[in-house]
């Protein structure tokens, strides 16, 4: 049977979306650019997105990347008269998403039993910091907050230095990306059950389950890990090493390729090194493994070393700056940037989701909207 390639597998799924600056504005970006209608309810100041910078025309970036594709209308919530319009487009959703303070969905007359109430099989997603229940769930819920609290930042950063934070609000990112996974799940679900549920998504726990390296670590040992800088805490040589002109990237993960290495290097005797005969040895060894690789690369600007890697099948790759990174997101075959048409702004980048499918229609994005520039076709 021939596809329909014009198809996105979401089309005709509802999402009435009450969140606000990133973890579900993203989750509900990843649901809209799977072709469900997004309808983004603000309250009369807007999201706070719309007032962080930078700005262009006094509209925001982080706005207009992050609420793509998506409809928006306006409405106070503590006036009756427009919670009932919340509760009418709830009502014919099948997927409601918050992510208020745990307490405050409720206090609005917007919570999941109220929800539930008029439409029995809704998908409900709240996403906060802690989670709906527990001794952290009145927390406030910054990114850094809990980036500190997960033991990300324990273990980034230099040995010696200080722990640092992801160079993105990478707790944040992820709830969306597990509140849009749970919504998926939910639906299909719901289809084959007729069912709905409550998702309770913590931006904690969800960024805790991205780190079962050091959960390994430990695992055996009962000891927690710390700081190794760029280098992998249980392979070496895996990290970013010093050459003439800058720093390469070299991944060496089994003795094949460390052999495969030390014959790049013209050092294939260092292969047989008793120190350096297992992974678990290279790395118990790792500064006079790292003298000897840098010594090597002191004679070699990053582009010949890597040619020379990689042509022995070593994973190696220059350190890029993100000045490089757009240059190739914008020119490259996976359209990971493509140009929306802003009503002020003109052309603009618009992020597109990652995943590449055979039979699915990967439409041109749409801009984010205006403050409650649906209002009339939402509310009449």
């Amino acid at each position: 049977m021939e596809q329909n390639k014009n198809r996105q597998p979401l089309d005709g799924i509802k999402v009435v979306d009450l969140t606000r600056v990133l973890s579900g504005p993203f989750c509900t970006a990843l649901l809209s650019d799977l072709g469900a209608e997004i309808i983004k309810i603000e309250p009369p100041t807007g999201d706070e997105y719309r007032h962080v910078g930078p700005f262009r025309a006094g509209e925001s970036a982080l706005f207009t990347l992050i609420n793509r594709n998506k409809k928006g209308a306006v409405a106070d919530l503590k006036n009756p008269g427009h919670l009932n319009r919340v509760l009418e487009l709830a009502r014919e959703a099948d997927v409601f998403v918050e992510n208020f303070k745990p307490g405050v969905a409720d206090r609005l007359g917007v919570g999941y039993e109220a929800v539930r109430a008029i439409n029995p099989d809704i998908v409900y997603a709240s996403i906060s910091g802690f989670g709906q229940s527990g001794e952290n769930s009145q927390l406030p819920a910054y990114d850094l907050v809990v980036q500190a609290m997960s033991g990300m930042m324990a273990i980034t950063g230099e040995a010696d230095g200080e722990p640092t934070k992801v160079g993105e609000s990478i707790a944040d990112l992820v709830a969306g990306l597990y509140g849009s996974w749970a919504i998926l799940a939910a639906l299909f679900d719901r289809q084959r059950t007729g069912l709905g549920v409550h998702l309770d998504v913590a931006m904690l726990d969800c960024l805790f389950s991205l780190m079962p390296t050091p959960v390994a670590q430990w695992m055996f040992s009962g000891e927690a890990p710390g700081r190794v800088g760029n280098r992998h805490p249980l392979s070496t040589p895996f990290g970013s090493f010093s050459a003439r002109d800058g720093r390469v990237i070299i991944a060496v993960l089994n003795n094949r390729q460390f052999s495969a290495l030390c014959v790049a290097m013209g050092r294939p005797e260092i292969a047989e090194d008793p120190r350096f005969r297992s992974d678990e040895e290279r790395t118990r060894h790792e500064p006079a493994l790292r003298d000897l690789i840098e010594s090597w690369l002191s004679g070699q600007t990053v582009e010949s070393a890597i040619d020379t890697l990689s042509g022995a099948g070593i994973p190696a790759s220059p350190v890029l700056e993100m000045r490089d990174v757009l240059a190739r997101a914008s020119r490259g075959e996976r359209q990971l940037l493509q140009t929306q048409q802003h009503p002020r702004l003109g052309p603009v980048p618009a992020m597109m989701q990652p995943v590449r499918a055979s039979a699915w229609a990967r439409p041109e994005p749409n801009t984010a909207p205006e403050l409650g520039e649906h209002d009339d076709e939402l509310f009449g």
